[in-house]
């Protein structure tokens, strides 16, 4: 087990030393007081050793150990249980999931990392700069931990946005190629799984922000709202970003189908035209002896302007007609 940090705050203050993990039982702290606990990756005879400190429910340490839990929050007592799904880019706009679990008591918080690259060090040094906000106890540092899970989910949205735009652009220009294509679907099977993942979310940030629930202050679920709406908000780009990628293709063949009439139109017009001197060309091609005009001198003239004539009306007539 990597044990990221093992805190006591007083007062919004951090205390001298870490706090010992060694499955004793703990004492009563003073009001105020709570300890904050970050491990990551920890194995089953780890968590025993932090479920014996902290009165962790067996069933809690058993779905925190799997790391393929959907989001939600359970109840055991005076403690909550909640799972929130990590996510972030990798190469080849491919998205990896991981787990925080967090043990949430009246005077302690326990985060169990499994899979995120993201470490909360960065989040525990700038709630350590605001001991105001840090003083308000486990459930601020809870609804910090989550904001800071749902924020990260951001970036992917960004970059995901970022390309479906650019295909969007270049499809109104050529029809996409079957890479685009397979791109465009594959992008659309990993918000499929994006959304499937992390649409508990929105319960759980709900469950949290509206009901009443132990170690939770009422006077805390305002900062929750703040994250449901974070989920939210995110759900709706996610939902716009499948639309748009459903209707690349769809609005690629539309202009697809109207570049390939106005050629065929085009092919047709000139068609009906180079017609003309064909069939007049053919019939005058037959070796008949007694034929119209044959012996007279001003026959070829009169053939050429009768081409030129109806070839040109014909040009004109399919020019206004925007064919040509």
């Amino acid at each position: 087990m990597t044990i990221i940090a093992a805190r006591r705050y007083s007062e919004g203050k951090a205390q001298a030393g870490p706090v010992a993990i060694d499955g004793a039982e703990r004492p009563k702290l003073p009001a105020g007081t709570f300890d904050w606990i970050g491990v990551a990756e920890p194995a089953a005879a780890e968590m025993n050793v932090l479920r014996s400190q902290f009165g962790l429910h067996q069933l809690a340490v058993e779905d925190a150990l799997n790391p393929n839990q959907l989001p939600k929050v359970e109840v055991y007592g005076r403690h909550l249980f909640i799972v929130a799904r990590t996510a972030a880019m990798e190469e080849g706009e491919r998205i990896e999931y991981g787990q925080t679990a967090l043990f949430l008591g009246p005077d302690f918080v326990v985060s169990v990392r499994f899979g995120s690259t993201r470490a909360h060090s960065t989040l525990r040094n700038r709630l350590e700069n605001d001991a105001l906000r840090l003083a308000e106890g486990p459930d601020f540092v809870a609804h910090a931990i989550l904001d800071f899970i749902v924020d990260g989910y951001q970036p992917i949205i960004d970059k995901l946005e970022v390309a479906v735009q650019a295909m969007e652009e270049r499809a109104i220009d050529e029809f996409p190629e079957q890479s685009i294509i397979r791109r465009i679907f594959r992008l659309r099977r990993q918000l499929r799984r994006f959304q499937r993942i992390i649409g508990p979310m929105e319960e759980m940030c709900e469950r949290l922000a509206v009901h009443e629930l132990p170690s939770v202050d009422p006077t805390a679920r305002i900062w929750f709202r703040d994250v449901l709406d974070h989920v939210r908000r995110t759900i709706v780009r996610i939902n716009g970003l499948k639309e748009t990628l459903a209707s690349i293709v769809e609005t690629a063949s539309l202009l697809e189908q109207h570049r390939q009439g106005e050629m065929t139109r085009q092919l047709a017009s000139w068609a009906a035209i180079l017609a003309v001197p064909t069939a007049i060309a053919g019939i005058y091609g037959m070796n008949f002896k007694y034929m119209p005009e044959l012996e007279e001198p001003w026959g070829y003239p009169a053939v050429m302007a009768l081409i030129a004539l109806v070839c040109g009306g014909l040009w004109l007539r399919f020019r206004r007609m925007g064919w040509v």
